[in-house]
């Protein structure tokens, strides 16, 4: 819920929410795990989720055109 959040403040517009029971094949529940990443090729994240989708938006809305 906190992705579209952030996502409609970046549109400057509202989504249509429809919150159903979860369907066949959702996934409860899931765990990102960049450890690895980190340890064999010394990643680390520079761009949260707020720049992320904010950059996203600019970047659609320029290829776009809307």
């Amino acid at each position: 819920m906190y992705f579209i959040d952030v996502l409609e403040a970046n549109l400057g517009k509202k989504g249509v929410r429809s919150l159903m029971p979860m369907q066949p094949g959702d996934v409860k529940e899931t765990i990102a795990d960049i450890t690895a990443t980190r340890q064999n090729f010394g990643f680390e994240p520079k761009t949260n989720i707020e720049e992320g989708l904010k950059n996203f938006v600019i970047w659609y809305k320029e290829y776009y055109g809307t």
